[in-house]
């Protein structure tokens, strides 16, 4: 994956390595004790890359796994981008 960009609300644009790219909204994703925070969308959007892992990280520990971006890459919720 490379420089994902918050585009509104809890939906990330993401590119990944073999060039698959669109938009994904997260906002189904955020339950659970970790994700609590992420639903205040001005923290939601202070997401980096691990650069090891390879994924979604926020500053309170919460990730997604990458087999999540597999799954989120290989089906319809990745809408691909237009214009």
């Amino acid at each position: 994956m490379k420089t994902p960009e918050p585009h509104r609300d809890f939906v990330i644009w993401l590119r990944f390595r073999d060039g698959t790219t669109g938009e994904v909204d997260l906002s189904r994703e955020l339950w659970g004790t970790v994700f609590e925070p992420l639903r205040d969308v001005e923290y939601f959007k202070r997401f980096t890359v691990h650069p090891e892992l390879k994924t979604l990280v926020w500053p309170n520990g919460a990730d997604f796994a990458p087999e999540f971006h597999d799954a989120v890459r290989g089906e319809s919720r990745l809408k691909p981008r237009l214009g």
